[in-house]
């Protein structure tokens, strides 16, 4: 399907699974601009979609539903779809989104990039939406990033810019990285041309996420957490961790397994003081440390949909809680899927109607 799409939607983009199709916005300062176009993309593709048959957006990160057994390639001339699908077979057939924000110094990028790494998590346990695959539960909250392959392995935390931009070399001359796209991690730095230029940090953790208020909270966090980091330079895992460079990646690791299986019940290591701590409290605590920067740039008001979250618990659980009081998997994803069309209808048309208690059915 996500080769129709694209050849009746130029700005859309195939995935190597058909199944799979990707839109990007532009860059925004205003979350009102952004709002507007990304609902716009959405609610074209679902009119599209939904003009070639039976077929809608299924919310969640991974194939709840099946079929997991067969890849189902899109273009099979296509080299790099073909490696893709050898390589990592349906293990990549996940649906996830990826939020960037802008910051010019290419050396900044590198730091923040190191925080988001130690923190990533966090983001996980907000968003995590994949607790089946093929019809079953899978014991993890988040399906997707549990069974989704991280390469290369490992990928270091990186000094400087110069560090990064050898080992990317490297990488790439040595086909363990196929372009220099593909590496796929929690976050990344990147840009147009990556890696010798830079311009934004991707965070790419997230299953995907249906709901217009989480999507725009997260997004709100990350911005003002990038903001902070800014305004404290010091704010370093290399500067103020006791941990070793290995050990960032392994505790960084941890904390996303962990995040995975039980998403914002877990307990995760915080990298600023070692301590172990339940994450909703981490999020909750780092929403009151960076919310004067949202203020300032007056986006402070989409926190609520995080916190709606870590309040009421991930989409995950929430399912998983239905799921054990008796519903089928299939009945749950049914109400999801028209809860979800319902939002979008009602976003699309006013946009503050998708901040609003209406998506926390």
């Amino acid at each position: 399907m996500s080769h129709i799409v694209k050849e009746a939607m130029p700005d859309f983009h195939t995935e190597p699974d058909c199944r799979n199709s990707e839109f990007a916005t532009a860059p925004h300062r205003d979350y009102e601009d952004l709002l507007h176009e990304f609902m716009g993309f959405r609610m074209r593709l679902r009119a599209f979609i939904r003009s070639r048959g039976e077929y809608t957006l299924v919310p969640g990160g991974a194939l709840s539903l099946g079929d997991s057994s067969a890849f189902q390639i899109t273009d099979a001339n296509n080299d790099y779809y073909r490696y893709i699908r050898d390589s990592y077979g349906t293990n990549v057939v996940t649906a996830s989104t990826h939020i960037s924000v802008g910051v010019e110094d290419p050396e900044e990028i590198i730091r923040i990039y190191r925080v988001l790494r130690c923190e990533a998590a966090l983001y996980l346990a907000i968003t995590a939406a994949s607790p089946w695959l093929d019809g079953k539960a899978t014991g993890y909250h988040s399906t997707r990033w549990h069974m989704f392959p991280r390469t290369p392995e490992p990928v270091p935390f990186f000094k400087d810019h110069e560090e990064y931009a050898r080992w990317m070399d490297a990488m790439l001359a040595s086909g363990e990285m196929q372009n220099s796209r593909h590496l796929w991690l929690s976050a990344r730095p990147n840009g147009n041309e990556p890696p010798r230029h830079l311009n934004r940090v991707e965070l790419r953790v997230c299953d995907r996420i249906s709901y217009p208020s989480t999507l725009f909270g997260v997004t709100a966090m990350l911005e003002a957490r990038i903001l902070y980091l800014l305004d404290h330079p010091g704010t370093d895992p290399f500067n103020s961790c006791p941990a070793t460079a290995d050990e960032l990646i392994q505790r960084a690791a941890a904390n996303e397994e962990s995040v995975s299986q039980v998403s914002l019940d877990a307990t995760v290591w915080r990298w600023t003081d070692g301590a172990r701590i339940p994450v909703g409290a981490w999020i909750a605590e780092m929403i009151d440390e960076i919310r004067p920067y949202a203020m300032a740039g007056g986006f402070d008001g989409f926190f609520s949909g995080v916190s709606r979250m870590v309040e009421k618990g991930s989409i995950a659980r929430r399912w998983l809680e239905r799921q054990q009081q008796g519903e089928s998997v299939r009945d749950i994803l049914r109400d999801a899927i028209r809860h979800a069309e319902i939002c979008d209808e009602a976003c699309s048309k006013a946009p503050c109607e998708c901040f609003s208690e209406m998506e926390d059915a």
